[in-house]
C-alpha cells in the first residue's frame, strides 16, 4: 500500500470534517425545526448545500476519466503505425551524414513543440558523439564494446550553413585526486570543416509527425530514417509514439514528457530498476541498417 503524504492525510481528515458538518447540520435541522415545511426546506437546503461540492468533484473526475480513455484509444490507433521497417543493410560503412542533429535544450513538458520528445536520446553534441563511441586514440574498436562505431559522423552546421566532419575517440586516463583515484573513460570529440572529401552516401534524419489532435491529448510521434542519398531511397524507418497518461500534469515537478516514456509503442528498453533506458537509442537502430565497419 503506497503511503499517504501529509497532503493526503490533510485531505482525508478535511473529507471527514466536511460530512460531519453535514450530518450535524442534517440533525439540527431535524431536531430542532418543528413545522415540516421548515424542516423539509432546511434538509434540502442542507443537502444541496453540502452535496454541490462533492457531485461536481465526482462529474469532474468522471469526465477527466472519459478523456483519458478516448486519449489512449487515440493512441492505440496510433500503435498500429508503429514499428522497425527495414528494407535494405548494408556493410562496412564508414561514416554518415546526420541531416538534422537533436537539439541542446530537452523539452519536458512544452505541450505543443514538435521536436520529437519520443525519440530524444541525446542532445547536440552528445547527439553526435554517440555515433562515435567504441573507438579508441588509434581508431580500433575497443575490446569493451559491442558496438563497432562509425569513423566519422558529417553535419551541416544551421548556424553557419557549413559542412563539418566530426571524428572521435575514447581512451582510458588516471584520475588522481584526493577523493577519486580511479580510471576513467573520456571521450574527445572533434571536428573540421570539410573541403574536398565527398559525402557520406547514407544519411539519418528524424521527424516529429504528431498532428494537433495527437498534442492535444499528450501523444508524441516520431520518424526516424536511414535514407540512400545517392538514390534518394529510404531504406529503414522507426515509427514510434508515446502518451502522457497524466495530460500534462505538472504538480509536484512532474515532466509529462519524461513519464511519457513508461507508455510507448515500440516500448523502451527498462533497465534491473525497472527504468526506462533510451541510451544510444538511435545508433542502435541506425546499426541494424548501417553496419560500421570494423577494425582499423
Amino acid at each position: 500500500m503506497i503511503e499517504l503524504t501529509w497532503v493526503g492525510e490533510a485531505l482525508r481528515w478535511a473529507g471527514w470534517v466536511y460530512w460531519l458538518l453535514a450530518i450535524g447540520a442534517l440533525a439540527l435541522a431535524i431536531t430542532k425545526i418543528k413545522p415540516m415545511a421548515g424542516k423539509v426546506i432546511s434538509v434540502a437546503a442542507i443537502v444541496a448545500l453540502f452535496g454541490y461540492l462533492p457531485i461536481t468533484a465526482a462529474l469532474e473526475s468522471k469526465k477527466a476519466a472519459d478523456a483519458r480513455k478516448a486519449a489512449w484509444a487515440h493512441f492505440e490507433m496510433r500503435c498500429k503505425s508503429a514499428g522497425e521497417k527495414i528494407y535494405k543493410t548494408v556493410d562496412g560503412v564508414e561514416g554518415i551524414m546526420l541531416l538534422k542533429v537533436r537539439p541542446k535544450r530537452l523539452n519536458r513538458s512544452d505541450q505543443f513543440e514538435l521536436d520529437d520528445p519520443y525519440g530524444s536520446d541525446f542532445r547536440g553534441d552528445g547527439y553526435i558523439e554517440s555515433f562515435l563511441w567504441g573507438r579508441n586514440s588509434k581508431g580500433i574498436v575497443s575490446s569493451k564494446t559491442t558496438q563497432g562505431a562509425f569513423r566519422f559522423v558529417d553535419v551541416i552546421d544551421p548556424e553557419d550553413g557549413r559542412w563539418y566532419r566530426y571524428t572521435g575517440h575514447s581512451d582510458e586516463v588516471w584520475k588522481n585526486n584526493s577523493n577519486d583515484q580511479r580510471h576513467v573513460t573520456e571521450f574527445k570529440l572533434e571536428r573540421r570543416q570539410v573541403i574536398n572529401d565527398s559525402a557520406p552516401r547514407y544519411g539519418v534524419t528524424y521527424d516529429d509527425i504528431s498532428t494537433r489532435e495527437d498534442r492535444e491529448i499528450w501523444v508524441a510521434g516520431s520518424s526516424l530514417k536511414v535514407i540512400d542519398l545517392l538514390t534518394k531511397e529510404v531504406i529503414a524507418e522507426r515509427v514510434g509514439y508515446m502518451i502522457d497518461v497524466g495530460q500534462g500534469n505538472t504538480s509536484g515537478g512532474r515532466s509529462p514528457w519524461f513519464y511519457a516514456k513508461n507508455y510507448a509503442c515500440p516500448s523502451f528498453t527498462k533497465n534491473s530498476s525497472g527504468h526506462v533506458k533510451r541510451d544510444a537509442f538511435t545508433r542502435k537502430f541506425v546499426e541494424k541498417v548501417l553496419k560500421p565497419i570494423k577494425g582499423e
